[in-house]
């Protein structure tokens, strides 16, 4: 199944990094445009565009033209992201068909909800949201997890731990990295909150627990399956 297609323009390379790493986290394809000629070129290149997600403070040409130029030929999902809290520019925004606006600075967890949102009410789907390893079945819409069909209680930050390690099946992830990914970008804590939440996923999953390999000295990898 191919993966849903999001555009995303802004001219802060970091904000467009950001964005795309949470997106593709969620299993959604990103492409990327620093600027308002340049999103529009890869728009009217790549047809199967699902939903745009742009900048208005742009220089040259601004988010506000690149949507107008867009409404005239498409009518694609577009959410608007801004650092300005004028009403004004919403009423404009929605006055242009803009589906969302949301306000910087803004949480990357909950953007990527507003665009399964917008996606779900444009009649698009996103990605499968079952994740399945070994004997753990993980469903990210309605946040339940469960192993052999009995249904488990997590909180939300064991249920995105685990759902990280899952997406990553197989691959060594430093403590730093999990607690880059999973406790966000702008958390500044001890990487030893990561073994404390782990000890505590490992006890509820009871001898899934085990999928979850200490690697010493650096962190945790895991594997449903034994090669």
């Amino acid at each position: 199944m191919e993966k849903t297609k999001i555009l995303v323009v802004d001219d802060e390379s970091r904000m467009r990094k950001l964005v795309k790493d949470f997106l593709v986290r969620s299993q959604f394809e990103v492409l990327e445009a620093e600027n308002g000629a340049q999103a529009l070129d890869l728009f009217f290149e790549d047809k199967d565009i699902a939903l745009v997600i742009l900048d208005v403070m742009m220089p040259g040409m601004d988010g506000w033209e690149v949507c107008r130029e867009i409404r005239q030929y498409s009518k694609v999902p577009i959410i608007m992201l801004t650092a300005r809290t004028d009403e004004s520019d919403e009423l404009q925004g929605f006055k242009l068909g803009v589906d969302e606006y949301i306000t910087k600075p803004f949480s990357p967890k909950i953007l990527v909800a507003r665009v399964e949102a917008v996606l779900r009410r444009s009649g698009v789907k996103a990605e499968e949201s079952r994740l399945v390893a070994g004997d753990i079945t993980l469903d990210k819409t309605a946040h339940v997890v469960t192993i052999q069909g009995k249904s488990i209680d997590l909180s939300f930050k064991e249920f995105e731990l685990l759902e990280y390690f899952m997406e990553n099946e197989g691959i060594a992830l430093s403590r730093e990295t999990i607690l880059d990914r999973v406790w966000n970008y702008d958390y500044f804590g001890d990487a030893r909150t990561i073994d404390t939440h782990v000890k505590k996923l490992r006890s509820k999953l009871g001898e899934q627990g085990a999928y979850i390999k200490t690697i010493w000295g650096m962190g945790y990898k895991f594997i449903s399956k034994e090669s």
